[in-house]
């Protein structure tokens, strides 16, 4: 496995040097991960990852920098607890009605795409749950176009990360809009989509093997009530925030001195 890491870098070339916090072994072990260990095509998504990055510089967003961060960090968050596994815990509500344009709400879900992807330990793969709270859903909740475009950054510039997601309560009119988002998704990942219903018994069982119920929120069948205390939600992403810029500053000064 080293091995293809180290033949990925020689592949990159120059990149590696431009990019160091980003192009880590652990990055790289995700990307190739996600392409069957084939280093020609993780080279090729890497390649692409960081043109991306070039552009878009989600390295550079912060708490601070989003808009209405107080009214979307309602829909969409990352949450204080962990899965039975250790995973991490993104979660989205996209029935609550947004404040911002497609693209801020596009910034603000790389935004916390980003920080998910600093939080992970070096081994640790695949170690994210998205759980999708989508009682009440309708085609204005979702637009086909923003759909897309978070399916394709998810895919192709954070593979790898996505353990399970989890799709809750979703009414029957979203089953005509789920086959056509289903052909944007890579066969890895419609694998990882679960549908549950909070009033099926099936569904408790598979949320309960996965949760402390007691931390899990009432939309996904938990039995925690209270909502997202924003306050504490803004300190918590402003120290991963602070946290973020430090790795990065620490991965600069490693590859001057040399040290990795």
């Amino acid at each position: 496995m080293h091995l293809k890491i180290v033949q990925v870098r020689e592949l990159l070339g120059s990149l590696t040097a431009e990019m160091p916090a980003f192009l880590s072994d652990a990055t790289i072990r995700r990307f190739l991960r996600s392409r069957n260990w084939s280093t020609e095509q993780a080279t090729k998504l890497l390649k692409e990852t960081v043109r991306w990055r070039r552009q878009y510089r989600p390295e550079s967003i912060c708490w601070e920098g989003i808009a209405e961060k107080e009214y979307e960090g309602r829909r969409a968050y990352i949450a204080d607890y962990l899965d039975a596994n250790g995973r991490c815990v993104l979660v989205t509500k996209p029935t609550i009605k947004a404040k911002v344009s497609g693209k801020e709400q596009i910034k603000y879900f790389v935004y916390l795409l980003e920080s998910l992807s600093m939080n992970s330990a070096d081994e640790q793969e695949e170690h994210v749950t998205w759980l999708l709270d989508l009682r009440g859903w309708a085609i204005s909740s979702t637009p086909l176009s923003t759909s897309r475009e978070s399916m394709h950054i998810v895919q192709n510039y954070y593979p790898g990360m996505i353990a399970v997601a989890i799709l809750s309560n979703t009414p029957r009119i979203f089953e005509s809009f789920w086959k056509i988002l289903k052909h944007f998704l890579e066969a890895k990942m419609n694998e990882k989509v679960k549908f549950v219903y909070t009033n099926n018994p099936e569904s408790h069982k598979i949320v309960s093997e996965m949760f402390d119920m007691d931390r899990l929120e009432t939309a996904f069948g938990g039995r925690n009530s209270i909502t997202i205390d924003i306050d504490s939600y803004a300190e918590r992403m402003r120290r991963s925030d602070l946290a973020r810029g430090a790795q990065s500053m620490q991965m600069d000064i490693n590859l001057v001195t040399g040290h990795h």
